[in-house]
């Protein structure tokens, strides 16, 4: 029996999204005959008092967790030494571990891509890299770390030798394929698969059935949400601001969901100033994001100018299975835009542009239902032709399998360069 090996510092039932998308990839590759082992982490990655168990079965998936590797998101340095010590501990059990096939790593923690490289150089065995961010650039980008620092050169050499090494490289979109391939002339072997939404545990719950829309006062409200990670990669300063124009308006809900850095200061900011239209929560259960996603009337999805082709737009996917039009917080040449032009499926706004956000939201406000339904309407039609689980899920197995079927076409083909203002 063929034996995959996974190294990744988040797994389920931690919510992150890397960890779910690997779940995916892990148990379906169970359901082809493989025996999967993955390595990850004993405690929460945004919350390190949530502690989970050391090993377990899950859906045939052996998943061995190690101690010392999360202490939260305090800080860089806090969150650097607790991946140094996933790592070296991954690092030293993946190199004991009997008769691996294949090796999947990501990008969590930044560097396992390299600790990836070493187990495959030593027990000389193909690893597939899926690469969900690139650093250093997220960190340069953001001002976190000087591009001629010794850390940032680092792992930009780290970063040449596991492209190197790699058989196979999965991005999530051509803007950052482009930026791979200004690191390494790698086009043989790269490969664009957008992550996928979770359309297996998501429904479009009516409002008036919704029992989170009761739960936390918005029955009747109009939700605008952002839900996920709240980074520097994904500033909301345009939606905040406008969220501040818009207090005179009683139907009009804000609603904040998830966690990171940018979170913590809008629970700050909500526990001093208590506005009336906005609601902050913190990441909610997989097996209850179906009645949390459905409770918006419009998502709102986020990347800085600086992160096209380092970070991706994922959140824009669960918006579009749930049949929810999507305000994208982004640049114009973004794989955001991207999707809103092709699809017809919401708005784009750059960042700044403070004053056409708060006109389109009184837009909306006086928008007919049936209207923004046939949005969401054409938002499920894009999942089900273009960004399917089942179909997205399928090229990356076949990735790991060594039998590619080709970069997803929606994305590689698609050189669309304008984009939406408008909807269809």
């Amino acid at each position: 029996m063929p034996k995959l090996l996974i190294i990744s510092q988040v797994y389920p039932p931690d919510p992150a999204a890397v960890g779910q998308q690997f779940a995916d990839a892990a148990e379906e590759m169970v359901r082809r005959g493989w025996q999967v082992q993955v390595w990850t982490s004993a405690r929460g990655y945004e919350d390190a008092s949530v502690r989970y168990p050391r090993r377990e079965l899950r859906a045939g998936v052996q998943v061995s967790r190690l101690a010392w590797s999360s202490f939260g998101k305090g800080s860089i340095a806090v969150r650097l030494a607790a991946q140094v010590l996933f790592m070296a501990q991954a690092l030293l059990r993946a190199l004991v571990t009997p008769g691996p096939t294949a090796i999947l790593v990501s990008t969590s923690p930044p560097f396992a891509g390299f600790g990836g490289c070493l187990v495959s150089w030593l027990r000389r065995v193909p690893l597939v890299w899926w690469v969900m961010d690139i650093n250093p650039d997220q960190m340069v980008t953001s001002g976190r770390l000087s591009a001629r620092s010794l850390v940032a050169r680092m792992f930009d050499w780290m970063n040449l030798r596991t492209l190197r090494q790699s058989r196979d490289v999965i991005v999530l979109d051509r803007f950052m394929r482009d930026r791979i391939l200004q690191k390494a002339p790698v086009e043989e072997k790269l490969h664009v698969v957008p992550p996928w939404p979770h359309d297996n545990v998501l429904a479009d719950i009516p409002h008036d059935a919704n029992p989170f829309r009761r739960q936390h006062g918005l029955t009747d409200s109009f939700v605008v949400m952002y839900s996920g990670n709240h980074g520097y990669s994904t500033p909301l300063d345009t939606l905040l601001e406008a969220a501040k124009r818009l207090r005179g308006e009683p139907r009009l809900k804000f609603v904040f969901i998830g966690g990171g850095v940018v979170k913590k200061e809008i629970d700050v900011m909500v526990a001093r100033e208590a506005p009336p239209n906005i609601l902050s929560l913190p990441y909610q259960p997989l097996a209850d994001i179906r009645y949390s996603l459905s409770a918006a009337d419009v998502h709102v999805v986020s990347i800085a100018n600086e992160g096209v082709g380092i970070v991706h737009p994922c959140k824009v996917y669960g918006a579009l299975a749930i049949g929810r039009p999507v305000i994208a917080l982004a640049p114009a040449a973004s794989y955001a835009a991207d999707i809103l032009a092709e699809h017809r499926v919401g708005w784009l706004i750059e960042h700044g542009e403070v004053d056409r956000l708060v006109a389109l939201l009184r837009e909306l406000l006086a928008t007919p239902g049936a209207e923004l339904a046939a949005m969401g309407q054409a938002a499920k039609e894009a999942v089900r032709e273009c960004y399917s689980r089942d179909r997205l899920l399928a090229s990356v197995c076949d990735i790991i399998e060594g039998r590619p079927s080709g970069s997803h076409p929606a994305v590689e083909e698609r050189r669309t360069t304008g984009h939406s203002r408008q909807p269809a």
